[in-house]
């Protein structure tokens, strides 16, 4: 994922709900998301590279999902993929404190990443390139490719689009919400970070959506769970742009 946005209690009939934007290279295969064969209680995409996942829930409510942090200085060509962080706490039992607390001596071994988990709208988040653990507030966060709130200008334009969604007491509409996420606005250049990339790239990564010829926004996830526990998920997959994409919508009640 390269753009998690989550709204924790601020809306009167939900808990949580959470936009996210998962940008990566065109030919790295990965499953859409589905209730998982071999964890028939796990709903979520799959890389087919890695073998993991960047978002899932579980029928019982346990979330996971992670971004990556922007440092090419340091990547490791041999390092494990982030997305088994996802689905072993996904896949697991420790409480989101206990398993975050478990992944610290071995975080060093990961390229840069940041992980959000928990429990219906009890969520955490840590990050290998800081030592906090942070559990969340109620109100709007984000995080992109630097650590969680880090004012990029697509996340602070992002968590502004939420806000004015939020502003629906009836509900914030799906499709509201998949037209933040394919939100095109380009920054100025005296506004973008300085990550160790070229600026023609910087520039490329810095809308909510991305598009290039060899990377981009692959796909676009919704995430809702109300007073009640219901659960409703979407998500669209895009081919190599926004003009065609296919959509899934998945809606279940958390077991107790």
């Amino acid at each position: 994922m390269c753009l998690l946005l989550l709204a924790l209690n601020t809306h009167p009939s939900f808990k949580l709900v959470l936009a996210a934007n998962r940008d990566e290279y065109y030919n790295r295969p990965a499953a859409p998301p589905s209730f998982w064969k071999d964890a028939p209680h796990l709903l979520a995409g799959r890389d087919l590279t890695g073998g993991g996942t960047w978002l899932g829930i579980t029928r019982h409510g346990r979330i996971a999902a992670i971004t990556n942090y922007r440092d090419p200085a340091s990547f490791k060509k041999k390092a494990p993929t982030r997305g088994k962080l996802v689905t072993d706490f996904l896949l697991g039992k420790d409480s989101p404190s206990d398993y975050l607390e478990t992944i610290r001596s071995d975080a060093g071994r990961y390229n840069g990443f940041n992980l959000l988990v928990g429990e219906k709208d009890r969520i955490s988040w840590t990050s290998n390139r800081s030592d906090r653990i942070v559990p969340l507030s109620p109100g709007i966060h984000g995080v992109s490719n630097r650590l969680l709130n880090t004012p990029w200008p697509k996340t602070v334009r992002g968590k502004e689009l939420l806000a004015e969604v939020l502003k629906d007491r009836s509900g914030p509409s799906s499709d509201s919400l998949f037209n933040l996420l394919l939100d095109r606005h380009q920054p100025p250049d005296e506004e973008l970070p300085s990550t160790g990339v070229r600026l023609e790239w910087e520039r490329v990564l810095s809308p909510i959506f991305i598009k290039s010829p060899d990377y981009g926004t692959r796909s676009s996830t919704l995430l809702y769970i109300d007073s009640n526990d219901h659960v409703i998920f979407m998500d669209r997959t895009f081919d190599s742009g926004a003009g065609h994409f296919e959509t899934r919508e998945f809606e279940f009640d958390l077991k107790t």
